[in-house]
């Protein structure tokens, strides 16, 4: 229970606190004062300054409009001509909850008044002793005022005093952080050498990185071109983090790979742009309507988020973005599934929209659409921390043989990226046990895809020959398939990677069941690098790269494939619990063979021979075109001969027919839509529909999509010229496929020649439909512009008849090159007169 004296200050205590800032009509004189008593509320039998107070108070706020008060209680009127008091009298030490605020109330005077009704209610109790002295006095307020602290603090209730000072601001506010996050983010810009980490940061070691950093680091990367000054600018970014925030590295170095996870992880974040949009005009309190309208003019959701942001007003200001905050919310969003997911994931984008400010809305939504549009590649990053690390290396010094530590260790963290693709794991090894023991601490790891090696295209044979001159080198099939990485891990479990590291292992379970039952008993773990094709096993051939991907993508059953596939295997880079992307070909090769059964149809080793002959090397190209392959490979076998991944390397080449310039001639093809261009594109069509006609059946009918051979230049003279031949849809002569959905549709009206790789049967477009295939049409593969026929009117383009004997001679050619090649013994210019027949 409270005590009488606490009460008592209690009430004066919180009453001079909320007075302060009370404006009478006039100042109460201290005979108003005592003639307004209210007896039922005093301490003894004088009138006190309390009650005196709560007169002035309520005579105060008479004229003002009141919030009803509960348990209100009326005053009794002793006197009508004196002032009535109307309003609910507090009980001792509860706060009165009406008290009003006047605007042009004098706080001097206020608490000056208040001050001397204090005064008279202390004359009043001393008065009750007249034997005290100054002394005594001062030492019972003491006392008083000790026990009434005691009081609070008992009740769990904090004095006055104390909760004025709570309420101060904090030290750096966010606009005060803002501002000088952008005034040094420029030092970024500095050479490392000449950096200092701590220039840049406003905030406290230990403290969570802003998100604003990120943001602005994202901002002035966007403005530079050059590669050097880019990688500068990340390496000083991550070294900031290093200096302040060490814990946060792991996340900022993840957001700046556009990643939530390893991608052999399959953690996406599944968000699609009509969350986004709902998501945005929710946060920004617009509607969805207005949204799309931007989006259409600006080509950008993300700054249609920073264009929308940035008009709103907030009534409470939501507590700054990290960079914690945002990444954890994106793993958030990445684990929501089943009923309402998307809702949920929606709301987690509200929320992060709604505490974003500056340029922040427009990163965030890249983010989530996992396009930045700041010419930033995730090698440039794996430059950018090896660097970092050297500059923050605190464990030892560089090698004695290491000319360039900067260099030498952007190599070496690629190269652990390449094996261990997994920045969970090589950023905390690089803070513990630095850059030059990254690769003892982090290595080839059983169920982690390493990055693929790759070959670097050729012209021909005779280069071949040129390059690798004096070395054993071999020919294999480059099979038109999709490359597979395939884990067989202890226990038997199996998983299926592509060449970006995705998890493929529910799109082909019959792969898995294969391996695991061609695998000789020897074999306890294994990875084998191969190509998926689709093989029609009653006629013993390969089928083209478009009938395998008509298979489902994910959660495939056995008891619905219709498409099989055969595993060409040519590659083993894991066996038993040992590594061997440090051994030759010639060695990895023996393993493979020794590894596994062959079944047609179902694992065959890739076809190969080893020779330095070029007749026999070309025969063996042209056998390759024959049987529906790109063409070939040709790999070292010794010497340089280690497997390299995520390496474009000399040792392997490719040689495809489309190289070879034998494709055939152009076609001149009509655009029909267009799709709006985006990032760098925006304001000009990214893509075109481009479309045969049919002078039969007097219809455009749909032959590829193309986005590749312009120029800047061309590319908007083109969407100029073409905006104004815009319909609001296609017409009736127009054939297309089901999937297609261009932005725009256009009048037939110009004529563009293009070339191509080759053709092939498509189930999505529809040239030629019927006449090479009875339900699918044929389309191109690699189209590209070379020139506008400005002679040509659209009927006078190629025709759907011209496409199919185009296809058909494609076919024809690799069969008449083979009858070439046998017969041997005809004289030269009879062969070169026939084929011009041909």
């Amino acid at each position: 229970m409270f005590s009488l004296r606490f009460c008592h200050c209690l009430g004066h205590s919180t009453l001079s606190h909320h007075l302060k800032i009370l404006s009478p009509p006039k100042p109460l004189s201290l005979k108003f004062l005592f003639s307004s008593l209210n007896p039922k509320c005093t301490m003894s039998s004088r009138p006190s300054a309390f009650d005196a107070l709560m007169a002035g108070a309520r005579a105060a706020s008479k004229n003002k409009p009141q919030a009803p008060s509960p348990k209100k209680r009326k005053t009794p009127e002793p006197n009508q001509s004196k002032p009535t008091l109307d309003s609910t009298e507090p009980k001792c030490g509860q706060q009165n909850p009406n008290n009003p605020q006047n605007p042009n109330a004098t706080p001097t005077k206020m608490t000056l008044e208040s001050s001397e009704s204090i005064k008279g209610q202390q004359d009043d109790n001393n008065s009750s002793n007249p034997n005290s002295t100054p002394t005594q006095k001062t030492l019972e307020s003491s006392e008083a005022k000790k026990e009434d602290d005691n009081n609070f603090k008992n009740h769990n209730l904090m004095p006055p005093e104390e909760a004025s000072v709570a309420k101060k601001p904090r030290a750096m506010p966010v606009e005060e952080r803002m501002s000088q996050l952008k005034s040094k983010v420029g030092q970024l810009k500095k050479k490392p050498a000449d950096f200092d980490p701590g220039s840049v940061a406003c905030w406290k070691d230990g403290e969570r990185v802003p998100f604003l950093f990120l943001c602005l680091a994202f901002d002035m990367i966007s403005q530079e071109t050059g590669r050097i000054l880019i990688t500068d600018i990340v390496c000083n970014m991550l070294r900031t983090v290093i200096r302040t925030t060490p814990d946060d590295l792991v996340a900022v170095v993840y957001l700046l790979a556009k990643k939530v996870a390893p991608a052999h992880e399959g953690v996406e974040l599944g968000i699609g742009d009509a969350s986004i949009i709902k998501a945005l005009a929710e946060a920004c309190g617009g509607k969805e309507v207005h949204i799309k309208k931007q989006y259409k003019a600006l080509g950008d959701l993300g700054l249609v988020a920073k264009a929308s942001r940035s008009s709103q007003t907030m009534m409470r200001k939501p507590d700054a973005l990290t960079v914690a905050k945002v990444f954890d919310t994106f793993r958030l969003i990445a684990k929501e599934s089943g009923k309402d997911s998307q809702e949920k994931k929606k709301n987690h984008i509200k929320s992060l929209l709604v505490a974003a400010t500056d340029c922040e809305p427009q990163y965030l939504i890249r983010l989530l659409q996992t396009k930045l549009r700041i010419r930033f590649s995730e090698q440039t990053l794996l430059a950018a921390l090896g660097q970092a690390a050297v500059y923050a290396e605190k464990h030892s010094t560089p090698p004695q043989h290491i000319q360039s530590p900067v260099e030498e260790a952007a190599k070496i963290v690629k190269q652990v990226y390449s094996v261990l693709p997994v920045y969970d794991k090589i950023v905390p090894a690089l803070l513990s046990g630095g850059v030059w023991n990254l690769t003892k601490t982090c290595s080839f790891t059983l169920g982690v895809p390493v990055g693929p090696m790759l070959a670097k295209p050729t012209k021909g044979v005779s280069e071949i020959i040129d390059k690798f001159q004096d070395m054993e080198f071999t020919c294999e099939y480059k099979y038109d398939g999709e490359r597979a990485q395939i884990h067989y891990m202890k226990g038997g479990s199996v998983e299926i990677y592509s060449r970006n590291a995705e998890r493929n292992t529910g799109k082909f379970p019959d792969v898995v069941i294969a391996v695991s039952r061609l695998k000789k008993p020897s074999v306890t773990s294994f990875v084998l690098d191969c190509e998926l094709v689709a093989y029609d096993r009653e006629k013993g051939k390969i089928l083209p790269f478009q009938v395998l991907s008509t298979r489902a993508r994910k959660n495939v059953v056995l008891s619905d494939i219709k498409v099989d596939v055969c595993i060409f295997a040519f590659d083993m880079l894991y066996l038993n619990g040992q590594q061997l992307i440090q051994e030759e070909l010639k060695v990895r090769r023996e393993h493979l063979y020794n590894s596994f059964e062959q079944e047609p149809g179902y694992f065959q080793f890739a076809t190969a021979i080893t020779s330095n002959d070029l007749e026999e090397i070309q025969k063996f190209l042209q056998n390759a075109v024959d049987t529906s392959s790109e063409g070939l490979i040709i790999k070292t076998l010794n010497g340089d001969a280690t497997y390299e991944p995520s390496k474009r390397s000399n040792n392997w080449l490719k040689l495809k027919k489309d190289y070879m310039e034998s494709i055939g001639d152009s076609l001149d093809l009509v655009p029909i839509a267009a799709f709006h261009g985006r990032g760098k594109r925006t304001g000009v069509y990214g893509a075109f529909l481009l479309a045969c006609y049919d002078s039969i059946n007097e219809e455009f009918q749909s032959i590829c999509k193309i986005g590749t051979g312009f120029s800047e230049v061309v590319l908007e003279e083109r969407s100029s010229s073409l905006r104004s031949k815009v319909i609001p849809k296609p017409k009736p002569y127009y054939r297309y496929g089901d999937t297609i959905n261009p932005d725009v549709w256009f009048e037939p009206a110009e004529v563009w020649e293009v070339k191509a790789a080759d053709l092939t049967i498509s189930p999505v477009h529809r040239a030629a439909i019927g006449v090479v295939d009875q339900d699918k049409g044929i389309s191109l593969r690699f189209p590209r512009l070379v020139r506008i026929r400005e002679d040509k009117i659209p009927e006078q383009a190629t025709s759907s008849e011209q496409v199919a004997d185009m296809y058909n001679a494609q076919k024809h050619n690799h069969r008449n090159n083979q009858d070439k090649d046998k017969d041997k013994d005809e004289d030269e210019d009879e062969d070169e007169d026939e084929d011009e027949d041909r």
